[in-house]
C-alpha cells in the first residue's frame, strides 16, 4: 500500500529484561523472562508481520541478550532481530565475531542497538564513556565489513588484528542503531552510527532533536536515518484505549514503581531525565499532547510515554512522526505479545513498512 509517504521500519519489543505486566508495577510469574516467554512474543510479532524486534540488554535483569538471539535466529524465518549490545561488557573483536555469526543463522538479519551505559561497580564519566562507544562503533565497522583492525585508542589498541574468518551475509557492518540526548551522546551518534532513536516527547521537541541530529552528522560528513521507541495502546475507540492505560497503572504502588526504576543503569540519563521532565510537565491524566501518555514511565526507567487512542488516531500519530522524518518505530505494550496481536490487526496493515 502506498499513504504518500516512504515506506518505514516497524519493529516490536521482546521482554528480556523482566519488562513485561499485566499491571504496571505488579510482577507476573507468567510474564517474567524466560526462552519460552520472550520466544513466544518474537514468533507472535513475525506472524503479525512487523519487520524487527529489538532485543533489550539489561545486564543485571533477565536473560541473556546474545544468548537469546542466536537461538531465536533459527526459529525465525522473516523478523529482522534487533541486537542490543552494551559497549564495555564484551570485547570487541569477541562481538564482532558473534555478530557474524548469528547473522549467518539468521540468514542476514541482523541488526545492532549500541547501548553506552555504565556496568554494575563502574561509574565513568560522560565524556570518556561515549568515546569509548564510538571507538566500540568504529571497531565493529571495520572488522565486519572484512578489513584488517588498526587501532590506537584511549580505551582499545590493536595492530593488524585480521578480520573474522566467518563473515556476515552482506560483508558488511549491520546497521548500528543507538540513542542518547546528552552533548556527548549526540556526538557519538553523529560519527558512528546509522540510525539515531528518540525516546517520546512533545511534538516540537522532536522536531528539534532530528534538525540538530542532522546538523551535527553533516559535519562529520554523514546522514542518519531516524527511529523513535514508544509504547503503544491501540483500542476500537478511543475511551477503550484511555481506559486501558488507566487499568494498567490501577495496582501501581509508587515506592514500587520509583524501585523499578532505580534498577536501570541508565536512570540518571539526560534522556531518562528527559522522560521524567515530560511525565511531570503532562496534564492531570498523563497526557503530555494529545494521544501522548506519559504513565508507563511511573513504572520504568528509559522509555515512558506510550501512543493511545484507536486506528486512525494512531496511524495519524505515526504518520506525523513519518512526515518529519521518522524512518523506524520500536513499539511495545503491555502485555507484549497480546498488545503486537492487536497493533498488527489493528494498524500495521494500514501502514506502508519494511525492514530499513
Amino acid at each position: 500500500m502506498s499513504d504518500g509517504l516512504p515506506p518505514c521500519e516497524i519493529a516490536w519489543f521482546s521482554a528480556l529484561c523482566d519488562d513485561d505486566y499485566e499491571f504496571l508495577g505488579v510482577p507476573d510469574p507468567m510474564l517474567k523472562s524466560s526462552w519460552e516467554h520472550c520466544r513466544d512474543i518474537v514468533m507472535q510479532a513475525e506472524t503479525g508481520g512487523f519487520d524487527n524486534i529489538l532485543l533489550p540488554s539489561g545486564y543485571e535483569l533477565g536473560i541473556d541478550t546474545t544468548a537469546f538471539a542466536a537461538a531465536i535466529a533459527a526459529e525465525t524465518k522473516r523478523i529482522n532481530l534487533l541486537l542490543a549490545v552494551r559497549v564495555g561488557e564484551m570485547w570487541p573483536p569477541q562481538l564482532a565475531r558473534q555478530i557474524a555469526t548469528i547473522d549467518r543463522i539468521s540468514g542476514g538479519r541482523l541488526k545492532i542497538n549500541i547501548i553506552s551505559s555504565d556496568m554494575p561497580g563502574e561509574k565513568l564519566a560522560s565524556a570518556p564513556r561515549y568515546q569509548r562507544t564510538v571507538e566500540a562503533m568504529a571497531i565493529l565497522k571495520t572488522m565486519l565489513n572484512g578489513e584488517t583492525l588498526s587501532h590506537d585508542g584511549d580505551f582499545w589498541k590493536f595492530d593488524n588484528l585480521a578480520p573474522p574468518r566467518v563473515k556476515t551475509v552482506s560483508g558488511k557492518v549491520p546497521p548500528l542503531y543507538f540513542g542518547g540526548l546528552s552533548e556527548d551522546a549526540r556526538e557519538a551518534a553523529a560519527k558512528g552510527c546509522d540510525v539515531y532513536l528518540m525516546w517520546p516527547d512533545k511534538r516540537e521537541t522532536v522536531a528539534a532533536i532530528i534538525a540538530d541530529m542532522k546538523e551535527r552528522a553533516a559535519k562529520h560528513g554523514r546522514t542518519l536515518r531516524f527511529g523513535y521507541r514508544a509504547h503503544v495502546i491501540v483500542r476500537e475507540t478511543e475511551a477503550e484505549a484511555r481506559a486501558y492505560a488507566d487499568r494498567l497503572l490501577s495496582k501501581l504502588d509508587a515506592a514500587e514503581g520509583a524501585a523499578i526504576r532505580a534498577k536501570s543503569l541508565d536512570s540518571t540519563s539526560a534522556g531518562v531525565a528527559a522522560q521524567a521532565a515530560l511525565r511531570e510537565g503532562a496534564a492531570d491524566d498523563g497526557y503530555a499532547e494529545p494521544n501522548l501518555w506519559t504513565g508507563v514511565g511511573r513504572a520504568r526507567s528509559g522509555c515512558g510515554a506510550a501512543i493511545v487512542g484507536d486506528p486512525d488516531q494512531v496511524l495519524a500519530k505515526l504518520n506525523d512522526y513519518r512526515a518529519m522524518g521518522i524512518e523506524a518505530f520500536i513499539l511495545s505494550g503491555y502485555p507484549h505479545a497480546a498488545e503486537a496481536d492487536l497493533f498488527a490487526r489493528h494498524v500495521l496493515p494500514r501502514i506502508d513498512h519494511a525492514a530499513l
